[in-house]
């Protein structure tokens, strides 16, 4: 087997019980459930951790820690299952080979356990199966709470919008735009639309946008 990275050495994660705690609030505050927010299989392939490590993780019991090649292996057979072609097959080696950069051989080897990944191998079939970076290789407590994490992501944008949705308009804000404005979109709001955009240029045309309806509604100086 060729070198590859080095042995790891387990590493707790303190933050993930106060995460799960964060998340299990939040989905009570808007009536979600439980065990659909906490799917086993749901969070086993978003964070590539085995369901049942996943449970034993939740319940606050130590799972193990598998070495580095056995997670890389666990993992990318979990992608190679779950993340299927449009037409529902897996992908085959040669596919894997031929969109990771790499010949055939090094695909069948790496998939085998026949050969130790390197950091190119795993950015380069991380970016084929269309997964964030470090997901073949972090240690199963990280990874979870990883996952975890963007749930509660999702879980607030849609407290933010039903929030939204519900509050009552202010009378005196229906005829002023910049009321309108922040009371649809809010301050963070805008600025999170903004950071999605592709560039620096559609985020200057929208300062400036801005910054004309700011001038827009200023109050006349007497």
């Amino acid at each position: 087997m060729t070198d590859g990275f080095p042995a790891p050495v387990a590493v707790a994660n303190p933050s993930l019980a106060a995460t799960v705690t964060r998340v299990a609030e939040l989905a009570g505050k808007m009536g979600r459930d439980l065990n659909k927010v906490f799917d086993l299989r749901r969070l086993s392939e978003a964070s590539g951790v085995p369901a049942d490590v996943v449970k034993s993780l939740l319940d606050g019991r130590p799972a193990g820690e598998p070495c580095l090649q056995a997670r890389f292996l666990q993992r990318l057979d979990l992608l190679r299952r779950t993340r299927l072609k449009p037409n529902g097959r897996r992908y085959t080696q040669q596919e894997i080979a031929d969109g990771a950069g790499m010949s055939r051989q090094q695909a069948g080897a790496l998939i085998n356990g026949d050969r130790r990944p390197t950091m190119e191998h795993c950015d380069a079939i991380q970016r084929f199966f269309g997964v964030h970076a470090g997901f073949l290789t972090a240690h199963d407590s990280d990874a979870l709470t990883d996952a975890l994490l963007r749930t509660e992501q999702q879980l607030l944008q849609d407290y933010a919008i039903r929030s939204r949705e519900t509050a009552p308009a202010p009378a005196a804000s229906i005829g002023d735009p910049l009321a309108r404005l922040l009371q649809n979109h809010g301050v963070r709001g805008i600025a999170w639309r903004a950071a999605q955009l592709p560039s620096d240029k559609h985020r200057d045309k929208v300062t400036e946008w801005l910054d004309m309806l700011l001038e827009s509604v200023k109050p006349n100086e007497s």
